[in-house]
This record gives structure tokens, C-alpha cells and sequence, in this order.
């Protein structure tokens, strides 16, 4: 039996590769280690960075090429991959043991991309279904995720009240992702607020940078 990795991408690189050619190449997975730890990378194939491969016309906006991979345990889930033949016959390919999570590398060309993407496609979106439903809605975890890292793009510490108001979620909801992927100061000077774990983070957080100096 297979061993297999669970891969979480954003929007905008799926849709990427639904544009490929039948039989073209998507990118390439470089697997290296580092410091002991294995790291892997995708890298986008030229011909799908270009920009009317995501249907924007604007010049100034590039896709991102390099996607880093956030490797996770599956942890406490049971997962399979299953294929499905033109027989109707069903078979199990392997068991999920990793979860990954391929995020690109972030430059001033992808921030003036994902400003544009979640800023004026998620939000109006999400804005459309809450007033469908005339209620908070949890939204998909994606889309909850693409607002958290934007908003700590902007700045690196947040209470959870303001986090809802960015992302208008459940207090619920919204601390089951921050679990996740950040870390609550219960002390000091940014007692009760969130920042986020250094394997997301785009920036050095203030200690990092006094260790550094």
C-alpha cells in the first residue's frame, strides 16, 4: 500500500492547472533537506505563470511561481485515496499521512495580487451568501484563511474581536483556524492577542528580530 500526502493549494494555482494542456507539464516538486528538515518546493511552469492564464488583463499583476510546502501530520483523521476506472471498479490507491499545505512565496507582485483577489472576488462573494442567509455563516476555511494572512500581512498581533470583524466569522469557528496556524499570547506586553506561527509568517516577529541583532 501507498503512503500518501494530502496537498491544500490556493484558488488561483488549481485554476492554473486546469489551463495546462492535456499532456503539458504543470511545474516541478524540488525535495531537498535543510538543517535536517525536508523541505519541498513547487515551482509553476512558465507557461502557466502568464497573465492571461488567470483571465487579468492588468500588466502589473504576476502569478507567483515558487510554492514552499507547509508540511503537517494528519493527526487523529483517518484518510484514503480511492481511484475510479472507466469499469466503475473502485480501488485503493493509498492511505493519507501527510498534509500539506503549498503556499507561495510572498513578494510585492503576489501581495498586489492577493490584495486583488480576496479584496474584490472573496469578499463580495462571501458578502452575497451572509446576505442570502441574513446571518453569520462560517465561509470555506480557504477563504477564512486567505483574509487571516492578509490581515497579518498588515499587522502582527490581533485580538479576536477585531479578527471577527475582518472576517466576519464565528468567535468558534474563527479560533479553531488560529489554533492552527497562530500562537495566543496569554502574557506580556500583547497579552490576549493572536500572531501567527513562524512557518506562516511573512516577516521576523520582534524577539526573532533582537536575536538577530
Amino acid at each position: 500500500m501507498n503512503w500518501s500526502t494530502k496537498i491544500q493549494v490556493p484558488k488561483y494555482l488549481s485554476q492554473q492547472w486546469d489551463k495546462a494542456a492535456e499532456k503539458g507539464e504543470v511545474g516541478k516538486i524540488a525535495i531537498g533537506k535543510k538543517q535536517g528538515k525536508t523541505e519541498v518546493c513547487f515551482s509553476l511552469s512558465d507557461e502557466l505563470i502568464a497573465l492571461d492564464a488567470v483571465g487579468e488583463n492588468d500588466a502589473s499583476l504576476e502569478v507567483p511561481k515558487d510554492h514552499p510546502f507547509t508540511m503537517h501530520p494528519v493527526g487523529g483523521q483517518t484518510m484514503a485515496v480511492f481511484s475510479h476506472s472507466n469499469t466503475d471498479e473502485i480501488s485503493l490507491e493509498g492511505m493519507v499521512v501527510h498534509r500539506a499545505e503549498c503556499r507561495p512565496v510572498v513578494t510585492d507582485s503576489y501581495m498586489k495580487l492577493k490584495n486583488f483577489n480576496t479584496e474584490f472576488g472573496s469578499k463580495m462573494e462571501y458578502e452575497k451568501k451572509k446576505k442570502t442567509e441574513g446571518k453569520m455563516v462560517r465561509a470555506e476555511r480557504q477563504l477564512v484563511l486567505d483574509m487571516l494572512f492578509s490581515a497579518f500581512e498588515k499587522h502582527q498581533y490581533y485580538n479576536i474581536k477585531a479578527l471577527v470583524d475582518i472576517t466576519k466569522q464565528p468567535v468558534t469557528y474563527l479560533k479553531e483556524i488560529m489554533r492552527e496556524i497562530g500562537t495566543y499570547n496569554s502574557k506580556g506586553v500583547h497579552k490576549s492577542t493572536w500572531e501567527l506561527k513562524p512557518e506562516y509568517r511573512h516577516y521576523q516577529s520582534d524577539e526573532e528580530e533582537m536575536q538577530t541583532t
